[in-house]
């Protein structure tokens, strides 16, 4: 039954990895409040017609849960859609009484969250929230606070929190690793009629042509960020000019801002920079694959420096985009005519430098492996590639990306595998994430066994008759 086990924590440790997701998004479940000398207890909404009296429910360390916060945790995910059929509110509580003691134990430990990734945070999450209700009056509104200054104050405890408690896993897992040998015995450990079936899967290559921007089009650019660089300088706010200009959607809503170390994914030229700069100080236009930038360091803590940045990119005429279109076509001419194969072709003619070395391959970005699972496919490469019948070559494809670049492409199939039960030599990606999964799982188990016996945690009333994963009650 080791498989069974494994599934039952994994489907578990998926609904914690799912709540957090939508909290770290939305953030509708209530402040985790820091326990105050008194408390008093309040109206809680009727639930299930009937009208409940909200307080304080349980304790860990110094922060509590109330009973509402049950409550709005299972509105939060209704409103996302998910199912709270099978979820009790016993184990609505377990999922709280975890992000309690790891946000408690982050600040035993001396985890820091800056009051700028607090703001930085709250400018993403406001942003996100105004444009699904149209006015920031509502999301106040929907909160119960008489003022946006209200809010935000109460908003910035709920994600200083959250902030908190993803430090604090992430420092549980972060040292965890697998060997061969553990994955190896792993796999060897699952009775043959539990291992699992793996859904049909298909490997995918590309090729890209990037349409030239002219140097002319470029100039306009590095013109424009020194003269942003200028108003900077002379007293302009950083951040303001990034959420107004740059062409960056992972920053430019919270003012262009990053934390980064050395070991952080950026692109090399983009760290190079960054770590040439002193505090306060703000480069010069520099380029890199995405468009031409400037920095400014905010901070530098040992190796860690916060930073702000503003992105723009050259605009791409019309001609170049052309040029592009013909250029790509004459690569599937070749391909077609069997003068190139589809891998010589990625190999001397993609402009895509993360693929062409290995002839077109797509990484999966989910697994880092070259399988693409179709039920879990990207629904815009799957519907590039789902009508391909094998060894076709796709027409020219425009694409554009989340920043707004135009690239042209050609897509193959060049490999498909059907639906199968788990076999170690083919599937040695997918049982190495299952095993690692499971070892971080019981890594999590073995802290919180620790923490628990150590924090100083209560429930009261109702909930002191609940079965919980952890020890909660310490029996």
């Amino acid at each position: 039954m080791l498989l069974k086990k494994l599934q039952l924590k994994t489907i578990d440790y998926k609904l914690v990895l799912t709540m957090c997701f939508l909290l770290f998004f939305t953030s509708i479940v209530s402040a985790q409040e820091i326990i105050k000398d008194v408390v008093a207890e309040k109206p809680a909404e009727p639930v299930h017609g009937k009208q409940k009296i909200d307080g304080i429910i349980a304790t860990v360390g110094d922060y509590i849960v109330l009973d509402s916060d049950i409550d709005k945790g299972y509105l939060e995910i209704s409103s996302q859609g998910g199912n709270i059929k099978d979820i009790t509110r016993c184990q609505m509580l377990g999922k709280l009484l975890e992000d309690k003691l790891y946000a408690h134990q982050a600040i035993q430990d001396s985890i820091i969250v800056s009051d700028a990734e607090v703001r930085g945070m709250m400018e993403e999450r406001l942003n996100y929230m105004i444009q699904q209700v149209g006015d920031i009056n509502k999301v106040v509104e929907y909160y119960k606070k008489s003022s946006v200054e209200e809010f935000k104050t109460y908003f910035a405890d709920i994600l200083k929190e959250q902030k908190l408690a993803s430090e604090m896993r992430d420092k549980i897992v972060k040292d965890v690793e697998i060997t061969p040998e553990e994955v190896r015995n792993f796999f060897r450990k699952i009775p043959k009629d539990e291992l699992p079936t793996f859904g049909a899967e298909m490997e995918v290559a590309q090729i890209v042509v990037e349409p030239k921007v002219s140097k002319e089009d470029k100039q306009k650019v590095i013109d424009r960020l020194n003269a942003i660089r200028k108003d900077v300088l002379e007293g302009s706010s950083f951040a303001t000019k990034a959420v107004l200009y740059s062409q960056d959607p992972g920053s430019a809503p919270n003012g262009g801002y990053y934390k980064m170390t050395r070991k952080t994914p950026f692109v090399k030229e983009f760290k190079d920079v960054a770590f040439s700069l002193q505090e306060g100080e703000i480069s010069a236009p520099f380029e890199t694959t995405f468009g031409y930038h400037i920095i400014m360091v905010d901070k530098i803590k040992g190796q860690e420096v916060e930073l702000r940045h503003i992105l723009i990119a050259p605009t791409v005429s019309e001609s170049a985009l052309k040029e592009a279109k013909e250029r790509i076509a004459n690569i599937r001419a070749k391909i077609v005519s069997k003068e190139l194969t589809f891998a010589d072709a990625a190999r001397t003619e993609s402009d895509e430098k993360e693929t062409r070395a290995n002839g077109g391959t797509l990484i999966n970005p989910n697994t880092q492996d070259t399988r693409f699972e179709l039920t879990k496919m990207d629904p815009t490469l799957y519907g590039q590639v789902s009508n391909l019948k094998d060894d076709e070559v796709s027409q020219p494809l425009l694409n554009t990306d989340d920043k707004g670049k135009k690239t042209y492409k050609l897509i193959t199939v060049t490999n498909r595998i059907d639906e199968h039960t788990a076999d170690y030599a083919k599937d040695y990606t997918k049982i190495k994430e299952l095993a690692l999964k499971e070892k971080q799982i019981n890594a999590i188990a073995k802290w919180f066994d620790t923490k628990i016996k150590d924090t100083y945690i209560k429930i009261i009333g109702e909930y002191k008759d609940c079965t919980f994963a952890n020890n909660w009650l310490k029996k």
